[in-house]
Order: C-alpha cells, then structure tokens, then sequence
C-alpha cells in the first residue's frame, strides 16, 4: 500500500523539477511512512511513499523491467499476484523480487493495457513507457484506491490525493462552483469532477494515456447486469458463499500482522465469517462503540466476535473523542465530504493501527445486495404513488413534518420526512433526493445570486442522470444500484475509508469488491437481494449457518456519530464560527440569512438540519485550510 504522484511534460526536452517532485510526495507521506523512492528522467518523474505489505525486502519503488525502459509506482495490493508472477517466468520474464508490484511491469511489457483485465485486486498506478514516452494511469475496477490527475497546456500532473497537487506551482486553486453545487446535494463531489476547476478524478474501471501532450481517458471495466439462464436459488447461494470464500482467502495475503473491522452488522460480519476459516492462528477483531447507546453497536460485535471466536479488540469512547476530530476534517480530507462516518471510521483506524497494519472490511454489501434502507424506499414508494397526489401533499406530508423531532440515529421521524421529501421526485432524481442534503430548490436559496450566475451549470441532479445513462443493462431497481455503486460508492464510501484509513497508516482491504463477488451479484435477479422489504436475501442465505440469527435478522444501523444532539451542545460554538455571517458573506457563496435560518431551526429544535448542517461546516472548515479563489 502506497501514494503515488508524478508529473509527465509533454516536451522530450524538458525535465520536471524534482524539488517540486519531492514536496508532492511528502504530502502524502502518511500513506507510507516506511518507504520512499523516486524516479527523474527525460519527461517524466515518479515518486512513491511505500507502507511495507508484502516483499518488505525487495519491493521498492519505482520499479523497472529489465532494460530499465518501462518504470511503475503502484498503490493497493494484486490478489493473484501468485499465480501472474508464475504465467509471465513462463513466458520468459524475470522477477527480481516478490511484490506484486513487479507483475504490473511485466504484464505491461507482455500485453499492454490488456493486463488490467488480469488484475484482480485495488489499486491506482502510473507505467511510465520510455520506449513510447507513453504515461498510463489506471484506476481499479471499483475505485477503491483513489487517483487524480491536472492537465495543463504542457504536461500532466498526478497523485493519490488532490493535496499533493495543489503543492505543483501550476495547478490552480480555482472553485469549480458546479461541483460545488453537486457536493451540496450529494455530499461528495462525483467524479470525474473535484472541488477545484483544474484537477479531475480518474473514474473508476477507467484508464489514462498521455503521450507527447495528447490526452485518452477510457473505461475498460463497467457493472453489467447480465442474466446467466436459469439458476436456482441453492445453486445462486452455493455460487456466492464459493465466490466470498475465495476472495476473503486471498484478501488474507500477507507479510505484516493482519486483523478485520468488525461492527456487528450483516457485511463486517459475513467477512469475519470467512476470515476465521483461513486466517492463520485467530483472527484479530477490532470495533469501537459510543456512550450514547443508539449509536452504539459494540455489544453486536462482541455477539459475532464470540460466535466465531475471535480474538476480539474493543475500545468505548465518550463524545470528546470524535468532537476533538471534527475541527480536524481539513487534515484528514483534502476535499469536502459531507459523510460524518468519516469521525468514527478514523477512530476505529487508528485503534486498530496499534495491533495490525492490515485490516478487512465489508464496505461494498449495500451496494451490491441493496441493504440501504431507500431500496425499500423506492418498492414503498410505488403503492404510496397510487394515493392522489393531493391526499399525499394535503393531508399526509403535514402529519408527517408535524412529528416530534428526533435526534436518535435513523430514527422514525428521520426517515418519514425523508420518505414524504422524496416523494416530490421521480426515480433518479427520487434516489438522490433521499440519499443527499440540499434539493436544487433549496441551493437556489441557500447560494447569493452572484454564486448561481458564476455557475456553468445551475443546481440539479444532471450528476446522476449522467451516470444512470451508461446503465444500458439495469432495469428497475438495478438502476439505483449502479447510482450506488458509481457515485456514492466510490467517490463517498472508499473515499472516507481510503483517507480515514491511511491517515493512520493502515491499509483496508474490501473481500466484498471482489471483481468476482462484483459480477456475481450483478447476474443475480432483483429478487436475490431485495425479497420483499427484506434486503441483502441471498448474501445472508449465505451466511445464516455461519453466524448468530439475531445478527443476521437485525435491522440495519449504520455507523454514526450524533451530531444532531452535538450542533446543540458541544459543537455548537465550532458551527457557529464556521458559519457565523461574517464569515459566510466575505466568501460569497451563500447567503448568511440561509444559512442563519437552518441554524436556528436545528437550535431551536423545529428541525433537524443535522445532514446539512454537516455539510456546510465540512465545507467551511475545508475552505478554511484550502482557501480556493
């Protein structure tokens, strides 16, 4: 596991500065702190920071082939790495050593861009092909390990995170107001976008090609919901319970100390499941809980824990914990992002960082086997859409906003506001509406009327019509699965996972993201996941003889931290400061009486704003530390 950055001009005669080099890398030295390396020749220059995972001897990097024309850095890890290493000595390649880093070199010079569909695994890297002066970037299948790249008139800039960019004199700090907007409403900024004008994400399954100053950018992987004939249930579970067996067993790869995030829910814990049967001695689990009991699931982990006799790691943690971090979100993310899991999962990384340098996660189940709860949403919404619209509007949604609030996590009011809101909506633009913060009606109200005319673009939900026009094989609910699994998946879920993560120098690996595990559940009709209201159907059949019923059973929680209650009390004077008028109205973006009313409404306990609120202040607090113009 690693951070890359580069920097390719366009001009064989030219070299780039290797001060410059060396300042992107060390903003990313927290992603590996045992290891540096760099590369400085005609055009291109590569740097890494290397965390020692497997071959801790000899994978350094850059690494080179043979001849030394052909150079790579590489963040993440290859599964089957094992197996390639053995096809390519076949062919006549040589290794030199025994990291996985070595079979993307080789599998270069012997198939060209055809070695990313050999690939199994997560990773973000850059070829660099002195014989073509070609660079290659490359993102995995799912975009779990992150990559971003600024194309400017003369050369291209690159690095694991935007952070390290922005410390190359030429790339600019500019705001890109429509990707702004599109944060507002769903609490990350979707790819290929960034929160500044001149950098750009790479998507997932995508890569790009730089030669001589012209640019290629392509997909060489998408989701497809493909039906395979007819399979019966009994063989559809066989298949899967198969498929998450070998996919745990090789995310087990590895030469430094091992353990898995464990939080009790059905994903963490059918990973644990799999884990226990081939870790090598018992598996080490680690969760964190909170005093405040309906954010708290550490007794369910100990239950999973127990079942499966782990060797179990748990630490309780008072507010002040996750309160002390929340002034901190600009250093542990280097663009906006309105999910407050973010507190929790860098608590859980770094408690865990002190035990093991590797941990497994079940990140990726939602998505896959529709376990969100707008998944019922969308199958309620269709009997609630043949009430005439005027009862709904009339009659209903007043009962409704007339609930007494409720600050617990995901409590009954929480979502039948939410269900009512988005209601208004259709489909695609339904699915967003529930799952964001701020509606376009609400951004027109809450951005001055200098922001919306700057705009290249006005509020809307464009982002997720665009991704849901490449969803050619979904029908139905798969449609808000693939939105899932391209956007919030992605650019919201691994990112948090990714900076929270290496913040602490851990890798997480994600058994559930298996390319494998991935197109199996894509085959699987919609009645294998969502069976009535009953999500996640054929992941838990695979598991009910491996865990506890009640874990199986139990509803989804989440993993939460109270902020409702929090932007009452202990975080108020921090909200009230990021956002105080003063402040709003020197930036010009929003309007300080906007955003005063949503403050008082939470206040004074009219509403709960704690979603928006959120992402205003991770907002805010970004900008404070980034100051884009």
């Amino acid at each position: 596991m690693c951070g890359i950055v580069g920097n390719v001009l366009a001009r064989a005669d030219r070299t780039p500065d290797p001060a410059v080099l060396k300042r992107m890398n060390d903003r990313i030295a927290h992603r590996g702190p045992d290891d540096e390396g760099f590369f400085v020749q005609g055009p291109a220059g590569l740097a890494m920071r290397r965390l020692k995972i497997i071959d801790l001897a000899t994978g350094h990097q850059p690494m080179s082939n043979e001849d030394r024309r052909v150079w790579v850095v590489f963040n993440g890890e290859i599964y089957n790495y094992r197996e390639l290493t053995r096809t390519l000595a076949a062919r006549g390649h040589v290794f030199a050593t025994r990291s996985d880093t070595e079979v993307i070199v080789h599998g270069w010079e012997e198939r060209g861009l055809g070695v990313l569909a050999e690939l199994e695994g997560m990773f973000a890297f850059a070829i660099w092909d002195e014989s073509t002066r070609t660079l290659v970037l490359a993102r995995d299948r799912l975009g779990i390990k992150p990559l971003y790249y600024a194309v400017l008139p003369d050369q291209i800039v690159f690095g694991s995170e935007l952070k390290a960019l922005i410390e190359h004199p030429a790339v600019d700090r500019t705001l890109d107001l429509t990707a702004l907007s599109r944060y507002l409403a769903h609490e990350y900024v979707p790819a290929p976008h960034t929160i500044f004008r001149s950098i750009r994400k790479l998507p997932a399954g995508h890569y790009l090609t730089y030669t001589e100053g012209r640019l290629k950018v392509e997909s060489y992987w998408d989701v497809a919901f493909h039906r395979r004939g007819t399979v019966t249930e009994n063989e559809a579970i066989e298949e899967l319970r198969a498929t998450l067996d070998l996919s745990v067993r090789q995310h087990l790869i590895s030469d430094v100390p091992l353990g898995m995030f464990l939080s009790g829910g059905i994903d963490s814990s059918a990973v644990a499941a799999f884990a226990a049967r081939h870790a090598p001695g018992r598996l080490k689990t680690f969760s964190i809980g909170f005093e405040d009991p309906s954010f708290d699931e550490s007794a369910h982990a100990r239950r999973v824990a127990r079942a499966l006799d782990t060797d179990h790691h748990e630490e309780i943690l008072g507010p002040r914990a996750a309160l002390d971090l929340v002034g901190q979100l600009p250093e542990l993310l280097d663009e906006p992002l309105g999910d407050a899991s973010l507190i929790p999962t860098y608590l859980l990384s770094r408690f865990t960082r002190r035990s093991v340098t590797v941990a497994l996660s079940g990140d990726g189940g939602d998505e896959l086997f529709a376990g969100y709860p707008t998944y019922q949403a969308h199958r309620l919404a269709r009997a609630v859409e043949l009430v005439p619209r005027w009862i709904r509007r009339g009659l209903i949604r007043p009962v409704v906003e007339r609930l007494p609030v409720s600050l617990a996590n995901l409590s009954l009011d929480f979502k039948l506001k939410r269900f009512i809101e988005g209601m208004e909506y259709a489909g695609v633009e339904r699915h967003a509406a529930w799952l964001g913060s701020f509606t376009p009606a609400e951004q027109r109200e809450l951005f001055t009327p200098d922001a919306l005319a700057r705009m290249e673009t006005p509020p809307s939900y464009d982002a997720f019509h665009e991704t849901i026009a490449h969803a050619t094989t979904a029908e139905g609910l798969e449609r808000m699965l693939y939105l899932d699994l391209k956007g919030y998946l992605g650019a919201g879920v691994l990112a948090k996972t990714d900076r929270a993560s290496m913040a602490c120098s851990l890798e997480v690996r994600v058994p559930l993201l298996d390319r494998r595990v991935v197109e199996l559940a894509a085959s699987f009709p919609m009645r294998f996941k969502l069976r009535g209201l009953t999500t996640k159907w054929a992941l838990k059949r695979a598991v009910r003889d491996m865990l506890p019923g009640e874990i199986i059973e139990r509803p989804k929680k989440g993993f939460g931290i109270p902020l409702g209650h929090w932007f009452r009390g202990e975080l108020r004077p921090l909200l009230r400061e990021a956002c105080a008028p003063g402040a709003i109205r020197r930036a010009g973006l929003f309007r300080p009486e906007a955003v005063e009313r949503l403050l008082g409404e939470h206040e004074t306990g009219r509403h709960d704003h704690r979603k928006k609120l959120y992402t205003l202040l991770a907002f805010q607090l970004w900008a404070s530390r980034y100051r884009p113009v």
